[in-house]
């Protein structure tokens, strides 16, 4: 890559994609924990989106001739209060990558990095999609609130619907 400070926040952002799959997974493993096995392969499947978002941007620096730099990721939290707790978490953390996005765009159009500004638009997207999903989530479990077993069961099963596809994950 040309630009330096570019390719240190594209593998930093690698590390961040890395960070969202392995809290995704400790969320997973608390709600299977729980008895919440729908809760659980959704977020199971937001970890494997994680996976392929940082392999994005692993291959991009990688297609452009930088080096990629791996960093310890940090364990993430493991129990949460409660479902609404452990989605208004993944909401709050899909609002501080949507930052980090908007942060990679502007440091892309300030050094005029025009192709990581092309590559970097398919998350400003994604971002969107992302923090939606997690609002959703959030609003059904408010409507629930915290003795409607039945509500959360069923909810517990539109969750474990979710299936997962690289190809319509990940596709630019």
């Amino acid at each position: 890559m040309k630009n330096e400070k570019m390719q240190a926040a594209l593998n930093k952002q690698i590390n961040a994609e890395f960070y969202s799959a392995y809290l995704y997974l400790a969320m997973a493993a608390y709600f299977e924990e729980n008895s919440l096995k729908g809760f659980g392969k959704w977020l199971k499947i937001q970890a494997q989106e994680e996976l392929q978002h940082a392999m994005k941007f692993y291959d991009f620096v990688n297609d452009r001739g930088g080096q990629v730099v791996l960093f310890k990721i940090e364990a993430p939290e493991k129990t949460w209060k409660s479902p609404l707790t452990a989605f208004q978490a993944a909401l709050e953390h899909e609002q501080k990558v949507t930052g980090m996005i908007n942060n990679l765009v502007a440091l892309a159009v300030d050094v005029k990095d025009y192709p990581s500004s092309s590559f970097l638009q398919w998350f400003v997207d994604e971002q969107v999609e992302e923090e939606a999903n997690a609002t959703e989530i959030v609003r059904k479990l408010l409507m629930i609130g915290e003795n409607n077993s039945t509500a959360l069961l069923m909810l517990d099963i539109e969750l474990g619907k979710r299936s997962y596809s690289s190809e319509s994950c990940c596709s630019a």
